[in-house]
């Protein structure tokens, strides 16, 4: 299977990654996946949601498998084996630091997104910014951003801290809260930057 990224919003897909879906004998992905790849899915491929991720290594080896970002920053790359291909795409937290102005170094890049164990998430959160790390975090609702500030209060340390909501979409925005104010996102899309001062 080839897995490619299709950006986090439209216009993000990178060259190789149209010229491998123009050449897919199917082409899956999530609704959302699909929508940013339309108009470069030839008219006759077919086209499917995934149902079963944990068997989409089974697929052939001309099929493309759609993952919103890049599939490497939690997403479908997990799956890939080593007769696949990745392709990469442009991810939220390179988007972010663009938006930002922040230089992608000196980051470290954390997802909660779809994890059980939150405990997990939180640990290495504390141990990047013990590190002295700026991080990049993917939320879940059981750890978005009034969670994350109550654990870098618990630290003692001081930083910045950004909403990035929609990125790449024309509802694009961009809240930048405090500690003791979290920003509070108003979309499930989004993604928090802690730039520590």
């Amino acid at each position: 299977m080839i897995v490619v990224g299709v950006g986090v919003g439209p216009g993000m897909l990178t060259e190789e990654g149209i010229a491998a879906i123009q050449k897919a004998s199917v082409v899956y992905g999530s609704g959302r996946a699909l929508e940013l790849a339309q108009k470069y899915i030839p008219k006759n491929t077919p086209i499917d949601t995934i149902q079963d991720y944990k068997n989409i290594h089974l697929l052939p080896a001309d099929t493309v498998i759609l993952s919103t970002g890049d599939p490497m920053f939690s997403g479908l790359g997990k799956f890939a084996t080593e007769n696949d291909v990745v392709i990469p795409g442009i991810s939220s937290f390179q988007v972010a630091c663009a938006r930002l102005k922040v230089n992608l170094t000196n980051f470290s890049c954390i997802t909660a997104h779809g994890r059980k164990e939150i405990e997990s998430t939180r640990d290495e959160l504390i141990q990047e910014v013990k590190l002295g790390k700026n991080i990049f975090l993917l939320p879940d609702e059981k750890f978005g951003a009034i969670e994350v500030c109550e654990v870098l209060k618990e630290l003692l340390v001081e930083a910045d801290v950004y909403s990035l909501e929609e990125l790449g979409y024309p509802e694009e925005k961009i809240l930048k809260g405090s500690l003791e104010n979290p920003p509070k996102p108003e979309s499930d899309l989004y993604g928090l930057m802690i730039i520590l001062i």
